[in-house]
């Protein structure tokens, strides 16, 4: 049985809550600045879809090759597929429309407020997901190789930063509340500590990895369409396109940047 189980439970933990420190760094920008907006908007768009195309999918694939040595790539397509029709659902239940609740009151300014809030709602969940197969293959590897483990933890955690930005910047700016940005923040990073826990069962209760890697397959899906459905459309309201594509290209540059000082790929 396995018994050096803290140490890893603690590694993922402790990534995840990296999070809270891109909440933090979301309160040093003015709340009323738009043009701050459209580029945090746009950096949260870029992290999302070079995370997403580089570091998921290759780890998608890389579960699913051993199960399906000659289609595996068609396998990775359709749980993308997969991803966006869940995303689609997720974009029924919270809809873009102001709630008739606000009645007739709710000026141009209050609907801009409920539409970047719903961004930020939108990106949490994705992150949340996200975070969750990163917390499961943190602790996995750190089980097995510990100095590896730290060396994985170190990068995610690093990544975690602008995602704890993506989440709190957009309900920061639309409530001007710090508490509830910094709470959005901290329960998207604890999905890696359930993903850990997850993992901590698997070495009991064998699970094949083909099932996580359909999941990560269908999370690429998830954070690609609301990048492009959510976030880049706000991006350019809220600013224009340069500073759309200045945030995304930030955006891809610091993730990138952070994955490879740590080891990653």
């Amino acid at each position: 049985m396995f018994q050096n189980w803290q140490i890893p439970l603690l590694l993922t933990l402790l990534a995840g809550l990296a999070t809270i420190i891109g909440g933090f760094i979301t309160f040093f920008v003015n709340k009323n600045n738009l043009k701050m907006l459209s580029l945090g908007l746009g950096f949260s768009a870029g992290v999302m879809i070079f995370v997403s195309l580089t570091e998921i999918l290759h780890s998608a694939q890389d579960l699913l090759k051993g199960y399906f040595p000659a289609n595996y790539t068609w396998v990775v397509f359709f749980g993308f597929i997969a991803g966006v029709l869940i995303s689609k659902l997720i974009d029924t239940f919270v809809p873009d429309h102001v709630e008739e609740d606000l009645g007739e009151g709710c000026d141009s300014e209050c609907k801009r407020t409920h539409r970047i809030k719903r961004a930020g709602i939108m990106t949490a969940i994705a992150i949340a997901v996200h975070n969750f197969p990163e917390g499961l293959g943190t602790f996995l590897v750190s089980s097995q190789d510990l100095t590896l483990g730290v060396s994985v933890a170190l990068a995610i955690a690093l990544h975690n930063i602008p995602e704890g930005i993506a989440v709190a910047l957009p309900i920061y700016h639309s409530t001007g509340k710090k508490r509830m940005a910094i709470w959005y923040s901290f329960w998207t990073g604890m999905t890696e500590p359930l993903g850990a826990l997850i993992g901590l069962a698997l070495l009991y209760w064998f699970l094949p990895q083909m099932y996580i890697g359909l999941f990560m397959a269908a999370v690429v899906g998830i954070m690609i369409y609301i990048a492009f459905d959510t976030l880049l459309p706000l991006s350019h309201e809220y600013g224009d396109w340069h500073y759309a594509i200045t945030g995304i290209m930030s955006g891809i540059i610091v993730i990138w940047a952070s994955l490879l000082l740590l080891g990653g790929h």
